[in-house]
């Protein structure tokens, strides 16, 4: 009996012949046409990916903002409405509870994008710690595609009531497709330029149909993996998780000290601020065509230091490529190491992220 859980768009992925599998309690596609080419068809075009098994989450009322304000080291009183912060959730350590994004809607409305893996988590965690705060679940109401790629506003704006060109990067808006409502965030993770439509199931097999049908290419897991880790994008899981910090995992970007106040896991930030952390997550090139994998030994001077959290051939970049976490004195660029592979070991060198980096 298949325990798996199946998203809208389940028997739309099946018609299309595309190879399932498990991910986080749902059934999946990995690749319709294949990986490379979905990859490159994101990269030139349009790609779609059905991402409906992400956690969808509304908070609304007046006390939502100074109390998101005390989960995340993100300053969320800067947004506008129609405006979104990627941050992440952090517990008492300052480890990361998981990564999401808010979208400030105005009037005391948002709405809130978690992983599907930790998305009961995520919930037990905010209705842990707001209070007089309307909270709705709209995992299982609502499906979600994201349409990536350098020609997705143009796929998209056929079918759109509204100028989407005019939306900014991590801009959003409530419009309507096809006939029916939709929530649409210029967000993604894929290192291009797309959206994530959030809508009914219906909308959602409508809209997978009506992009079919204009040549916007069906993409699974698998290129959805290959296309973040070049962008160094980090899964959570993987390249962050409970224990590791925002300082350590290259997001201090995220952590803004000076504009407020008390957060949790602050005091364990500042003092990684004040005196450094021990270990740093890194971009790693492969000095051949070995690939490093999750959870491969990284070595330096034939002494383990470390491990690969991500690893990939990586189709646009031509080279195998790897996230990993290593001691801080061996974090800089340049910085020789060695991955274990299949007890052997192989040269790689620290690279600047991400590795890759698209132009309009």
């Amino acid at each position: 009996m298949n325990s798996l859980r199946r998203t809208p768009l389940y028997e739309l992925a099946i018609e299309l012949n595309a190879r399932m599998t498990g991910f986080s309690g749902w059934e999946m596609p990995v690749q319709f046409s294949g990986i490379t080419q979905e990859h490159h068809a994101v990269r030139s075009d349009a790609g779609m990916f059905d991402i409906s098994h992400m956690g969808k989450f509304t908070l609304t009322g007046k006390s939502v903002l100074p109390q998101i304000q005390k989960l995340v080291p993100s300053d969320l009183s800067r947004l506008q409405p129609g405006q979104a912060q990627y941050t992440v959730l952090l517990n008492p350590q300052g480890g990361i509870i998981d990564d999401l994004i808010f979208y400030f809607q105005g009037d005391d409305r948002w709405v809130v994008i978690v992983n599907a893996a930790t998305t009961q988590k995520d919930r037990d965690w905010l209705l842990a710690n707001l209070t007089d705060v309307e909270f709705q679940d709209l995992s299982d109401a609502q499906a979600l595609i994201a349409v990536q790629g350098k020609k997705a506003v143009e796929h998209l704006n056929a079918i759109v009531d509204q100028d989407l060109s005019h939306v900014k990067p991590f801009g959003h808006l409530e419009t309507s497709i096809l006939g029916h409502r939709a929530f649409i965030a210029r967000t993604g993770y894929t290192g291009e330029d797309g959206f994530e439509v959030m809508l009914d199931p219906q909308g959602a097999i409508d809209l997978w149909r009506s992009l079919l049908e204009t040549g916007v290419t069906p993409c699974g897991l698998g290129a959805r993996d290959t296309l973040r880790l070049e962008a160094a994008m980090a899964l959570y899981g993987q390249d962050i998780n409970d224990s590791t910090t925002p300082l350590e995992a290259g997001l201090g970007w995220l952590v803004h000290f000076d504009t407020k106040g008390d957060f949790i896991g602050r005091s364990i930030l500042e003092d990684q601020k004040q005196n450094g952390v021990k270990k740093r997550l890194v971009g790693l090139q492969m000095q051949g065509r070995n690939i490093a994998r999750h959870d491969y030994p990284i070595f330096s001077d034939g002494e383990a230091v470390g491990i690969v959290t991500s690893g990939t051939l990586a189709p646009t970049v031509g080279q195998a490529i790897a996230l990993g976490y290593v001691p801080t004195e061996l974090s800089k660029p340049g910085q020789l190491l060695e991955i274990g592979i299949r007890g052997k070991n192989y040269g790689a060198i620290v690279v600047k992220r991400p590795f890759y980096r698209a132009t309009k």
